[in-house]
């Protein structure tokens, strides 16, 4: 769904879409398994702003404020087998032109905005915007169970469904001179 501007200008924008599976990308690790429905508004904020020779203009912002809630699958990050989850989050973002403070050359920008988005010319698409929410919602690691056993490093079998009969062998012995060091190590506070 692609919200520009000239949309908003009478009256905010209601936002009641259903992102369908396989829609968006997410990356290798993440795959959305149900319908996302996204439900929010969209505003125009026109700020003005005053040009060096006592000229005015005004900037288009757009603000986005939604939420959702979805059905994806993760991978683990130890045996790579899929992991449900349910994913939601609510977000309040404002998106500027990208024209509007492309200014040549290096410039210091202030704390504020450090929270502005930007968006084309066309406008801003809304899917790209819930798939950058999406991935900033993921946990930080994502396990099948807590003691999952993880692949065999040597045939790749899922150490959780079957032991392989690889050889186990012991570590690279040059590691043994370290292996004492933790319980020496005294930590201070």
């Amino acid at each position: 769904m692609l919200i520009t501007p000239v949309q908003l200008f009478d009256e905010p924008l209601e936002i009641d879409e259903i992102i369908a599976p396989d829609a968006l990308e997410y990356g290798p690790d993440i795959r959305q398994v149900a319908p996302l429905p996204v439900k929010g508004q969209a505003d125009l904020l026109v700020e003005h702003r005053s040009e060096e020779r006592g000229s005015r203009s005004q900037v288009n912002d757009i603000r986005l404020r939604a939420s959702y809630e979805g059905d994806f699958e993760i991978l683990c990050a130890r045996c790579v087998d899929p992991v449900p989850q349910t994913l939601s989050g609510e977000f309040d973002l404002i998106f500027r032109p990208a024209e509007a403070d492309a200014e040549m050359g290096e410039h210091a920008i202030t704390p504020d905005e450090t929270e502005i988005g930007y968006y084309e010319e066309s406008g801003l698409l809304l899917e790209d915007v819930v798939r950058e929410q999406v991935l900033l919602s993921l946990p930080p690691r994502t396990l099948c169970k807590p003691d999952c056993k993880g692949l065999c490093p040597r045939c790749g079998q899922n150490q959780n469904h079957a032991i392989c009969s690889c050889e186990q062998t012991p570590s690279d012995p040059r590691w043994n001179a370290l292996a004492g060091l933790a319980d020496k190590i005294e930590v201070k506070h």
